[in-house]
This record gives structure tokens, C-alpha cells and sequence, in this order.
């Protein structure tokens, strides 16, 4: 079965536009448009998609307040199409909290200049959470079931060292969905929480400061995006910056960031892959860390590389990701020492430190 596509813009030029890509890949269907917030919603009220895409500033009712209105109403997963600007990046922000699974540029010139790629990406993602995006729901509008559990992963390959527990960094990847899975598990860490943290989310380089202010304001412990030259702080989380590559390197007895250029033929900008490739290179087996919901399969060979040298590899639960894609190729290699439910990761952070 297709997956059924509600488009919402006010402009009657661009629904044409993102309904005709949709159209060309055979396992969607666009059932309808609107061209309000508040028409978007009685739609999907009516029709009941599987996907609704939506944009932010329109009349009647925008983006946002629609997509709290559907999520009270009939939940749905929501695809946001955002502006890369700093007032878009935060009304983004405020889509996600709404209830928004994921966002893309409205640009499509901000994502590829070849027009299959942009329908490959757009319909890649309309497909993705139209089929595992219920899960993002279901964990935001609970329904009375057992409570999900820490469960034991598959035995990991025996590469590497035993994992040690004396750890010096935690290091979280993660991609669509992990605004709001980062928020879940920062927010629950103490202000005296002992070791530095760095986070690699797939995002705009106009987003990841907007993104980690806001985390800042939310959180306990400190929490900024990273910059060339910082040396790491116990009780601080460091979030990479969009558009660009992060390591961490050791100087004596500190760990410094280095910020970079991406290389022009690098998918990931950020990359978890790069970040995690440096940290078994600097740290060896202090590092714990996890991948978090998201498409795709970055932060594998990083974690392959860190469990070979002795590091402990946690991932997240398929029930509560809003794509098992990420946590997924961790899992299939055979490295994971521990499969999360995302509600459970900031308590078994703070007991493991």
C-alpha cells in the first residue's frame, strides 16, 4: 500500500510543485492539498493520511498551531518544510515541539541543485516517517501499554578490548527525530553531571546554534555549538555545527574540539561517522557512546571503530525511534551492548558514570 500524502501551502504554485514529485514515486499518493492551517487540519480529520507535508507561514492558521491541532486531534506524522534562516530555524524548532517528526528545506536549491536528487530526498523521507513515524506519536500520545524496557542486544562481536567503565566523554549521533530525543535525555541530566558530552545531529549549518540556545535554556547542565578550539568541560554538551565536520582531539591532559570544512562529497554535514572515528583515535575505550533515531546508517563505521577500541556502543529501541534506521545498522553489526527505550537513556547515563 502507497503511503497517502496530505500537502498543505498556502501557495498554489508550490503544492503543485511538491505533489508532482511526490507523485512520481509509486509508493506515494497524494490524497489532497490544502492551502491553510486550519483546512489542513478538517482534512486530515477527513482523510486521514498517512503523511501530512506543511508549511510554516500561512493564513487563517499557520503551520505550527496546525500541527497542534492535528496532534490533539487525529496525530499524524508531519514533514515541515522550513525556511534555512535563523527566524525559520527557530520557528522549525517550534514545529518539532509542536509535534512535527521531521523538517526540509522549502529551497529546494538548499538541498540539491538536480532535481532527481531533491525527489529522491523528499520522497526517501516522506516514506520513512509515513511508515515508522507513528512511533514518534505513540511515545509523544501514550497509550496504556507495558512500559518499555531496557532490553539486552545481540551478543556484540568480541573485537576490541573489554569495555571499560571509566569513561571520559559521552558522544550521542543521531538525525530525524533527534531534536526532540536530544532534548529528552539533556534535559533529564543533573547540573553536576561529571564528563563532557558532543552531539551530532543532522542539520542546516543556519540551525545547530538556534538548536543548541534552545537546549541551553531547557537543560541543566550547558549546552552550546561547537567552535574551533574548545576544550571540553565536564557538565557541558557541545552540539556540531551544521555544514561542517567535528573531531575531538587530545592536547595533554584535555580534549579539544577541531572544527572543519566538510569535503564537498561528504553526505553527512556533520558527519557521527568522523566525530566517532576521532574519538577512537583519541580516547580509545573511555568513550559510551550512542546512536539515536534516524535514517540511514552513519555513526556505524564510527562505532565499529570505537568497539574495537574498547568503548561501549548503546542504541536506540525500534519502538521508541521515529526511524529505526541509524540504531538499526549498529544493532545488524553486532556491536551494541545495550538497546535503549529513549526514555530510559538519561538514567542509565547517570548510573553508568
Amino acid at each position: 500500500m502507497p503511503v497517502r500524502v496530505l500537502v498543505v501551502d498556502d501557495s498554489s504554485f508550490f503544492r503543485r510543485q511538491i505533489s508532482k514529485l511526490l507523485a512520481e514515486d509509486p509508493g506515494l499518493e497524494v490524497i489532497d492539498s490544502a492551502e491553510n492551517g486550519e483546512e489542513a487540519v478538517a482534512k486530515t480529520l477527513e482523510l486521514k493520511p498517512d503523511v501530512v507535508t506543511m508549511d510554516i507561514e500561512m493564513p487563517v492558521m499557520d503551520g505550527i498551531n496546525a500541527t497542534r491541532e492535528i496532534m490533539r486531534k487525529h496525530p499524524v506524522p508531519i514533514l515541515m518544510f522550513s525556511s534555512l534562516t535563523t527566524n525559520g530555524a527557530k520557528a522549525t524548532l517550534d514545529a518539532l515541539e509542536a509535534g512535527a517528526v521531521d523538517f526540509i528545506p522549502k529551497r529546494f536549491e538548499d538541498i540539491s541543485k538536480k532535481r532527481e536528487e531533491v525527489k529522491k530526498i523528499l520522497c526517501e523521507k516522506v516514506i520513512q516517517i509515513g511508515k515508522h513515524g507513528l512511533n514518534a506519536l505513540r511515545r509523544k500520545n501514550p497509550t496504556p501499554r507495558p512500559k518499555l524496557t531496557t532490553v539486552s542486544s545481540r551478543p556484540s562481536s568480541k573485537i576490541g578490548s573489554i569495555a571499560s567503565s571509566n569513561y571520559k566523554l559521552i558522544a550521542i549521533g543521531c538525525s530525524t527525530g533527534g531534536p526532540v530525543a536530544l532534548q529528552e535525555i539533556l534535559a533529564n541530566l543533573p547540573e553536576s553531571f561529571p564528563l563532557p558530552i558532543i552531539m551530532v545531529q543532522h542539520m542546516p549549518a543556519s540551525f545547530t546554534a538556534a538548536f543548541a540556545e534552545r537546549l541551553n535554556q531547557q537543560c541543566a547542565i550547558g549546552v552550546k555549538e561547537a567552535e574551533n578550539g574548545d576544550v571540553l568541560k565536564a557538565g557541558h554538551a557541545y552540539l556540531a555545527p551544521g555544514g561542517k565536520q567535528m573531531e575531538v582531539r587530545s592536547r595533554g591532559t584535555q580534549l579539544v574540539i577541531e572544527v572543519r570544512e566538510s569535503e564537498p562529497d561528504m553526505t553527512y554535514k556533520p558527519s557521527v561517522d568522523v566525530t566517532f572515528t576521532s574519538l577512537a583515535k583519541s580516547l580509545g575505550n573511555q568513550v559510551l557512546a550512542s546512536i539515536l533515531t534516524g535514517m540511514g546508517a552513519d555513526g556505524c563505521e564510527g562505532c565499529k571503530k570505537l568497539k574495537k577500541a574498547g568503548s561501549t556502543i548503546w542504541a536506540q529501541n525500534e519502538e521508541s525511534c521515529v526511524v529505526y534506521g541509524m540504531p538499526a545498522a549498529v544493532y545488524e553489526a553486532g556491536i551494541t551492548d545495550k538497546m535503549l527505550a529513549l526514555t530510559d537513556f538519561s538514567s542509565h547515563i547517570v548510573k553508568s558514570v
